[in-house]
């Protein structure tokens, strides 16, 4: 029963993953990308608001979840419960 559960949350923590990583933006937006990105790395973007955090801060907590309910599901690969 437990196993179960713990099958189908790792089943959607993986596709919380999946979404987390597909939506997060891209470094650079080709060459236009490119040139502009100079003038960002010499003084700055704002990171730390927007949906860009939150795209971060999902992907970080479901892979943090997603390896942890991999280590948990093999250690009890064998087990009764």
């Amino acid at each position: 029963m437990i196993k179960i559960l713990l099958v189908g949350l790792l089943f959607l923590v993986s596709v919380i993953l999946i979404a987390g990583v597909l939506l997060q933006p891209g470094k650079s937006a080709g060459l236009s990308g490119s040139i502009a990105g100079g003038a960002e790395q010499l003084f700055g973007k704002k990171k730390g608001k927007g949906y860009e955090a939150l795209a971060a801060k999902v992907t970080t907590v479901s892979a943090i979840l997603f390896m942890i309910l991999c280590i948990v599901l093999v250690v009890f690969k064998d087990s009764i419960f």
